[in-house]
């Protein structure tokens, strides 16, 4: 990545689409701290980031449970390496899985649940720590469609009951449309960076089926496809060139 200059407010929800390998993921790593830029700087809050971003919760694209611990447990790891209290950390766990429609399933094990139930997991494991920022990396792109279009749903709810800053990874336009305030589209790699932002002015609250046949939603989808499109095809004549090796 070079030339990358991205702001995020506040309880603002953002969006970033590209082309297979141009670097979404190493941006959220970045942002998490788990990568340090060659250059550049990154601010939280008007701070200079140092370390590991402790304001941020990050949802994986693999839900990263731990499959010896029981759905409970794995929503209070968290909690539990800050040193909250067990009875604490417990009663915020079977509230949190009530809130992401799993109530009574806190004593099952993470191999007894589908993959949409483990997702659900995943985001009280993530919420449950109330981070000022969530990162979210192509969360829910190993679902089916029906299930990811229920899934889609449910971080936007508590979005917007909550609104805390999202910068959210995926390779679809649609959810990226139908869940965000922005959508940033990122150019083929290498050397990637921002190369159209766009504010998605579309009525709150959203149902993510349902708001994909507003007449808005059509035109934002051809004019951010119209900037996406070329890039696509940049990205994927890249991939179809064969490895030179001396």
């Amino acid at each position: 990545m070079r030339d990358t200059t991205l702001n995020i407010a506040p309880g603002e929800f953002v969006s970033v689409v590209g082309p297979t390998g141009c670097g979404k993921s190493t941006l959220l790593n970045v942002s998490a701290g788990l990568l340090q830029p060659s250059s550049g700087t990154v601010s939280v809050f008007g701070e200079p980031l140092k370390g590991i971003n402790r304001r941020t919760g990050y949802m994986f694209q693999a839900d990263g449970l731990m499959p010896w611990r029981s759905v409970l447990d794995n929503v209070t790891a968290g909690l539990s390496f800050q040193g909250v209290l067990k009875a604490e950390a417990d009663a915020r766990s079977e509230e949190w899985l009530k809130r992401v429609g799993l109530g009574g399933f806190g004593d099952r094990y993470p191999h007894q649940l589908s993959g949409g139930m483990r997702k659900r997991v995943a985001m009280a494991q993530t919420l449950i720590l109330d981070p000022d920022i969530i990162l979210m990396d192509e969360p829910f792109s190993a679902l089916d469609i029906q299930t990811r279009q229920l899934m889609e749903n449910e971080p936007l709810d508590l979005w917007a009951a909550r609104r805390k800053a999202v910068l959210f990874i995926t390779h679809d336009l649609d959810e990226a449309i139908s869940m965000s305030d922005c959508v940033v589209v990122l150019s083929a790699g290498s050397g990637t960076h921002p190369i159209g932002e766009f504010a998605i002015d579309l009525p709150r609250p959203r149902d993510i089926a349902e708001i994909r046949s507003h007449p808005r939603f059509v035109e934002l989808h051809a004019q951010i496809w119209g900037v996406l499109r070329e890039e696509v095809l940049k990205g994927y004549q890249q991939q179809l060139k064969p490895a030179v090796t001396e």
